[in-house]
């Protein structure tokens, strides 16, 4: 009885992956591999070395962040700027908690922002449409 619970949360959990669009067809594919290769555990394995993976190009990730600075400040993007700033400390430090924490504090600036700007841009084209004068 509960192993059928179980089973029927992971498949809950699987069909929330999919529609959420975290998973496609490739990690349906590792499933069928381990149903037909009868190899229990099969996507646990190659799933734990998805996260897993101890390299980390810490150079490779700061140039990223270091561009990504240069813009944020060519647009006054302070917050992000910020972030960036702080991102590469971790970086340098070679800090992978670190850097996973700065990336996903740098995706939600970056996305809050990119949606205050888009919604200031919709305003102005409006502005604009009633009053072709103003700019």
């Amino acid at each position: 009885m509960a192993a059928a619970a179980l089973r029927d949360q992971l498949t809950a959990l699987l069909s929330s992956m999919f529609s959420q669009g975290l998973v496609d067809e490739q990690f349906q594919q590792l499933q069928m591999l381990q149903d037909e290769g009868g190899t229990p555990g099969f996507v646990s394995e190659v799933v734990t070395l998805f996260w897993e993976q101890p390299v980390v190009n810490f150079d490779k990730v700061d140039a990223y962040v270091h561009q990504l600075k240069g813009s944020s400040a060519s647009v006054g993007a302070q917050k992000v700027k910020f972030t960036c700033m702080q991102f590469r400390q971790f970086c340098q430090d070679k800090s992978r908690d670190g850097c996973l924490m700065a990336l996903a504090v740098v995706r939600n600036d970056f996305y809050d922002l990119r949606n205050k700007f888009q919604t200031m841009l919709q305003l102005e084209q409006q502005i604009q449409a009633y009053d072709p004068k103003q700019q």
